[in-house]
């Protein structure tokens, strides 16, 4: 599905299921995308940070991409993730994501070394000139170490290199400041749609953002309940703001799945991406829960857990 019009609603950054051997199980990748495309969501973000994009080797990459693609036929748009440290294989991984079918492309600043804004700038006009792709930031500075500053995100919008942006910052007064430079809820809402669109990728305060005027939300936890944050920006969508909080409110409960991994024993993804993944196992959607090494899979305890709050949400497991 081309992007012809601004990106908005809920984009679930596609878990990618793995079978015990680390390969990609594209059956349980295959029920995933059914899961997320009945859940009513709006478009699909494939090989993101939930995805595990930076586990990957290109031909795992690939196939989940192509299988997203094939899966998805068309019914919501595909975003492909093309994370990777510089220029040159940033703009490999676009060609490839561009020749599997993607509908636009979603890249970070380059990483590893200390980069400049007139470095980022000329990595995203590169990229976009490369590939006639419409091209997402992905604001994520834990983990690229640089911050995607108002100034340039405007600049990027304003001579068409960027299509949109995925603030995953933690910065939220910062997300403010920019819809208000951009137009500001009522003036975005009021004029003809934007050309640019702004996600949020906080799952925790989408009621909040949509009340401040971003366009959709990208949300990890939206790939074990996408009908939930679908309601809720249906919600707000119709100004039915207590609604939506009351959605949001569930939600958060929820979300509390991400630290049922103790601390001690594991780093913080392993224990978020695995307990959506064990969700997901519980609910009948994937098959296995493994994540991919060197994260630590999740205990017994912790699945327990899991299976507690979806239940608390008023979801079923079924294992």
């Amino acid at each position: 599905m081309p992007l012809t019009a601004p990106l908005r609603g809920v984009v679930p950054p596609v878990c990618t299921p793995l079978d015990p051997r680390g390969e990609v199980d594209t059956a349980s990748l295959a029920r995933l995308v059914e899961h997320l495309v009945d859940g009513g969501v709006h478009g699909l973000f494939a090989l993101g940070s939930t995805g595990e994009v930076a586990y990957l080797t290109d031909e795992q990459r690939a196939t989940t991409l192509r299988t997203v693609v094939e899966v998805a036929a068309g019914r919501v748009p595909v975003l492909a993730g093309v994370i990777d440290t510089s220029t040159a294989r940033v703009i490999d991984h676009a060609r490839s994501a561009a020749a599997l079918g993607a509908d636009a492309l979603v890249a970070t600043a380059p990483f590893y070394t200390r980069t400049h804004a007139e470095e980022i700038a000329g990595h995203f006009r590169r990229l976009r000139a490369a590939v006639d792709l419409p091209l997402f930031a992905y604001d994520i500075p834990v983990a690229v170490h640089s911050k995607l500053s108002a100034e340039l995100v405007r600049e990027l919008a304003a001579d068409g290199t960027l299509a949109g942006l995925k603030d995953s910052s933690g910065d939220e007064g910062g997300l403010r400041r920019l819809l208000v430079e951009l137009g500001g809820r009522d003036g975005r809402e009021a004029g003809p749609a934007p050309r640019f669109s702004v996600l949020t990728g906080s799952e925790l305060t989408v009621d909040a953002a949509l009340l401040a005027g971003v366009d959709g939300v990208v949300p990890g936890i939206g790939n074990v309940d996408p009908a939930g944050y679908v309601r809720l920006y249906d919600a707000a969508r119709a100004g039915d703001w207590a609604l939506a909080a009351h959605e949001q409110e569930r939600l958060v409960e929820l979300f509390g799945m991400v630290d049922v991994g103790p601390e001690a024993d594991m780093g913080r993804s392993s224990s978020a991406l695995g307990s959506f993944k064990a969700a997901l196992r519980l609910l009948g959607v994937i098959e296995c829960g493994d994540t991919a090494r060197p994260q630590i899979p999740l205990g017994a305890e912790s699945v327990d857990e899991v299976g507690r709050r979806l239940r608390a949400a008023g979801l079923s497991p079924v294992r």
